[in-house]
């Protein structure tokens, strides 16, 4: 349904340091850099497709929270996710485990990112 969506972040660079250290068992990588007067704008892609995660700075204050669930191939990235959350010093919301409140099979990790916003990592088995 979605082809990419976009977030502003109160540090770009620093959360763009997150995201890619925390989805590095996914494969991400950044593949875009735009530079604009407020700030970098960053594109950020899994493997080698097109950027589809975009961070750019934020015109004012964040207000609010964002949940982002990002699907990855098998539990062993959602436990390597959660454990480069625990590496990164990232609040652990909910640690991997099984959700059949939501469907058989369905097995996601929850972190905070930098901006406070709920960040998931799901495989649907």
């Amino acid at each position: 349904m979605l082809d990419h969506v976009g977030i502003p972040a109160a540090d770009v660079e620093a959360s763009a340091a997150f995201y890619l250290a925390l989805m590095a068992p996914a494969g991400w990588r950044e593949a875009t850099r735009i530079p604009t007067p407020g700030g970098p704008v960053l594109g950020l892609a899994a493997g080698d497709g097109p950027p589809d995660f975009w961070l750019s700075p934020t015109a004012g204050p964040l207000a609010g929270e964002l949940h982002l669930a990002f699907v990855v191939a098998d539990r062993a990235v959602v436990d390597a996710v959660h454990g480069a959350a625990v590496t990164l010093g990232a609040e652990v919301l909910h640690a991997p485990r099984e959700w059949p409140e939501y469907h058989p099979g369905y097995y996601a990790v929850f972190v905070r990112d930098p901006d406070g916003h709920n960040v998931e990592a799901v495989v649907h088995s």
